[in-house]
């Protein structure tokens, strides 16, 4: 429960990382398409652990991350990234499986359901 706590608030950090820590350009992107409205905090925290650690993602989430777009997706993590927390990480790690992440989701929404 307790490691549920840490990543919530890494969550929060990445929806509300400040201006200070981030680029005016990706502010900009993200007011302008709104993109830290477009999704619900539970999706926001299953595709943070879908990118930051192994876990898998509802459907329920990757129909709200497509909705979010791909350059919302994108900008947010490239804010995310941009926080003194993550300096340790391996940026083209992160980013390649943030783009793997966008690609499962695509690939769930495009795949066809079994019929009953």
């Amino acid at each position: 429960m307790a490691s549920l706590n840490v990543y919530s608030v890494l969550v929060v950090l990445f929806l509300t990382c400040g201006a200070v820590m981030a680029t005016k350009d990706n502010d900009q992107i993200i007011k302008e398409n709104n993109c830290e409205t477009k999704m619900g905090l539970p999706c926001v925290l299953e595709a943070f652990m879908s990118i930051f650690k192994t876990k898998g993602i509802s459907n329920k989430c990757c129909d709200e991350l497509v909705v979010l777009g791909k350059v919302c997706h994108t900008t947010l993590g490239k804010r995310t990234l941009e926080s003194p927390i993550f300096k340790d990480l391996n940026l083209a790690t992160i980013i390649a499986k943030s783009i793997q992440t966008w690609n499962n989701f695509l690939a769930l929404i495009d795949s066809p359901s079994p019929s009953s």
